[in-house]
Formats: C-alpha cells, structure tokens, sequence
C-alpha cells in the first residue's frame, strides 16, 4: 500500500497551523495543489483524508460502498438547524421525512411554477443595475440580496424590496454563523465557550426568529397557495404521515437559505470570468439576442433555448465550484481498513473530504485545466466528462435537494443580467486565487471585495 501524504506536524496539535481558521477552503485548496491526489492532515486528534482527483472522487461516490459523512462544521451547524436535511445523521428518520414533504416542491414542473417569482425579483437587480452608467456596485452583496428575495417570494409567496437600503438581517446571521461552525473544530472548545459561543447563540436565534416571522405572516395571512411554505407548515410525508414540527419547520426555511447561498456565489464567480473574458460576453450576447428581443420577457422554455449561456455558468462551477467540498464515510460494516484507490488504505470510521476546486482542475480530465473556457461545456462535450467533475451540488441521495431551482435561478439571472446590463471591474487589477487571496467563505465560498461598473447595455451605440 501507498502511504498517504501529510504536511509536517506538530506534537498534539498535528497539523492546525497548516489550516488558517479564517480561511479554511483557501488552506486546503494550497494543500491540494502542494500534495496531489489524495493527501491527509491531523488536528487536535481527528485526522480527516481529503481526495482532489476525478477518479478516487469517483469511487467514493459509490453509495453502496461509501455515504455522506455529518462530522465537523456539519455538526457544529446542528445547533441552528438540528436535524434537518443538510444536517440528519443517516439514522434519522427526520431527512427521508422532511426529503419526501419538500421534494416536490422543486422539481421541473414546480420551478416553472415559480418561474415569474424569478423573473420578478430579477427585475430588480436589473433595474438597479441599469439605473445610471458606470455604477459601482459590490457584485456578491448585490446577488445576495435578489437570490434573497427570490426565495422569499418563490418558496414563501412574501414579496420583499431588499435592493437598496439595509440588507435583510437573516444574511449577515448566517454568513456569521456558517462561519463559526467551520472555524470550531480547529478550536479548544474552552476558547470557543469563554470567547465566541454569545456571538454564535446571538446568530442562530436572529436566523431562527426571521424564519419564525416567514411562517406567523403566513398563519396570519392564510392562501390557497400550495406552495413550499404550506407543505412546511401543513404538508405530511406520505410514506410515514408525519408532519414537521414547528421547530422542524424553522430547521428547514433556514436550511433553504443556507443552501441557496451557493447560487449569488457562483455567479459571483462567473461575473469574474466573464470581465476578464470580455468575447465570452460578446458569445453569449450573440446567443440570447437570437432568443429574445430587447424588450422581451424570459419565459422558462427560453433557457433551454441558450446552450452557451448555461456552458458559461457549468465553465464557472467548475473552476470555482461554490460548495467548495462535501464529506464522504465508509458505510458501517466496511472491512477495516477500506482501500481506495487500489492503493490507500484509510479506516472504516474515516471521513473523507473531496476538494471539488482540485477534482476539477484535474489535468487528465481537462486540457488547460485552469483557463476558462465554456466551449469545452457545450452538448456532447459536457455529457461525455466524468460524474465525478459535476458534484458542485453534492452526491446520491444525499444531494442538495435544491438543485433544479438554484441551477435554473443562476442560469436566469445570469442571462438577464448578460441581456440587458454592461458590467465591468471597477478595480481592473482586481483578482483572487483559490489559495485565499481574495477568496473566503464557509459551506459556501466566493471572491471577496469584489466590484463593478455598471450601467444599461448599449445596443447598436444607442444604448437602446
């Protein structure tokens, strides 16, 4: 067998200084790249094995050897959201529960459904963006707040104005208390009482509350409307004819907040290497205006209409995918130690981390693995890669149950803002590295500081 690499250590404290607490995902990306494949670190006693390659990621996305493993940051997190889909051990019944109730609300058929919520809430990016030339806006916060509202009005059918002004107090909350969970494990927890667990208590009641607020407008504003917050609230899972508990119910509208904060990210991302691609623009600008004409409204057949368009948003996920990893265990039982790789041999109880911004920068994969290029995303190109460089959204059963309407309000809101808004860096020197230069986040990473100049799109030098 092969040993599997390790930085050096220290005594007790293994490997902590090798992970910077307030950058996590930077830390491991550098490691990546330093230690290839496959590489393993020890912190304050728990060793964890990170794979960054397509192939061993590809086995341990084998269910019927593997599964997804809550440990770390995920368990920290079950202080705000218990056990909730993103969060329920395997042996809780509560995710097949809650799975079963929601699921149906984002399929195909339901997302178009809640098609005009996005396209509404859209609007007012758009109209903020194109509400004077050269208007320097900070691109995440800004997507943050429309994927803020669109999940309002689309899960919870409440219209929220959120563009301007103060952003709503849920964002901020749970930026804060994500990023605690990631930070506690590396942390004595003496520190962690004595220091940061007010703060962390103070976040998980302001998320908790908000969500508490979505469902008393609802019961004090009944509808007919069957939406996501009605099968929450009233739904019951028709395999067991159990319904969410009132807490449950807050578990899981602040599960979908946290979920959806990948999306605003990744488009973050792809605004970045689209304004240092500027014929990436002119491409797909080629492609929507052959689709819709200036003043036209996008329709949900509209998308599958626009190939390059989606290529440049799969380009973007693959080069900074914004769910940076997802946590892999052996199933119970396996023979110990468990070999991967034909070569590595690991424990049966060891959890095992995938480094998606290596696996996809995987050389025998991809040729020129770190330039950005849609074309190698279009049609048959795409469909012929490996499974194991489209995991942005997770593995199995246990993926991000959300994925339909976070793809489909990406690939919207991307179109809408190629169709109708100019945008550039307002800093041209402006960059990030996946080694943590500008670049930060918890279950969900982006580029920092991160700024543009805006203003409505100029068609045929009219600007009309």
């Amino acid at each position: 067998m092969t040993p599997i690499p390790q930085p050096p250590g220290i005594p007790l404290l293994g490997n902590i200084f090798n992970v910077d607490p307030n950058n996590t995902w930077g830390s491991l990306n550098a490691l990546a790249e330093k230690y290839g494949k496959i590489f393993k670190i020890k912190v304050l006693g728990h060793q964890i094995v990170f794979v960054a390659n397509a192939a061993l990621l590809e086995e341990i996305c084998d269910e019927k050897r593997f599964r997804k493993c809550v440990t770390g940051p995920i368990v920290e997190i079950r202080r705000a959201v218990h056990d909730s889909l993103f969060t329920a051990y395997a042996h809780e019944e509560s995710w097949g529960i809650a799975h079963r109730i929601m699921a149906p609300l984002v399929t195909k058929e339901a997302i178009q459904e809640v098609f005009s919520g996005m396209t509404e809430t859209m609007g007012d990016l758009i109209q903020k963006w194109t509400s004077e030339s050269n208007k320097r806006v900070d691109v995440s916060n800004d997507l943050d707040r429309v994927n803020h509202a669109a999940n309002m009005l689309c899960f919870f059918d409440q219209r929220l104005h959120c563009m301007e002004g103060k952003e709503p107090e849920l964002i901020k909350a749970m930026a804060e208390a994500t990023m605690e969970a990631m930070k506690r494990p590396t942390r004595p927890s003496l520190l962690t009482w004595l220091f940061y667990q007010s703060s962390y208590d103070k976040n998980i009641k302001a998320m908790r509350d908000y969500g508490a607020r979505i469902v008393e407008r609802r019961k004090a504003n009944p509808t007919d409307k069957k939406d996501m917050l009605h099968a929450l609230i009233y739904g019951k899972d028709p395999e067991t004819g159990k319904a969410l508990s009132d807490s449950q119910v807050l578990d899981e509208i602040i599960n979908i907040f946290i979920g959806s904060a990948t999306a605003p990210n990744l488009l973050t991302f792809a605004m970045y290497y689209l304004m240092n691609n500027p014929d990436e623009i002119t491409r797909a600008r080629e492609e929507i205006d052959s689709v819709l004409g200036p003043n036209e409204q996008f329709q949900y057949h509209h998308l599958a209409q626009l190939p390059y368009c989606e290529a440049i948003l799969r380009e973007s996920l693959r080069l900074s995918a914004a769910a940076p990893g997802f946590n892999i265990e052996p199933i119970p039982g396996s023979p110990n130690p468990v070999v991967i790789g034909g070569e590595y041999e690991v424990p049966n109880n060891q959890p095992i981390i995938a480094i998606l911004s290596a696996v996809n920068r995987d050389p025998e994969v991809f040729e020129e693995p770190e330039v950005f290029r849609p074309a190698r995303m279009v049609g048959e190109k795409y469909d012929k890669l490996p499974a194991a460089v489209k995991k942005g959204f997770g593995n199995g059963k246990r993926v991000c149950f959300g994925t339909q309407y976070a793809w489909d309000w990406s690939f919207l809101t991307l179109a809408g803002i190629l169709k109708d808004v100019d945008f550039e860096m307002a800093d041209k020197s402006y960059d990030f590295s996946m080694g943590g230069k500008n670049y930060n986040g918890a279950f969900s990473v982006k580029p920092l500081n991160f700024y543009a100049l805006v203003g409505p799109r100029k068609r045929d030098g009219k600007g009309n």
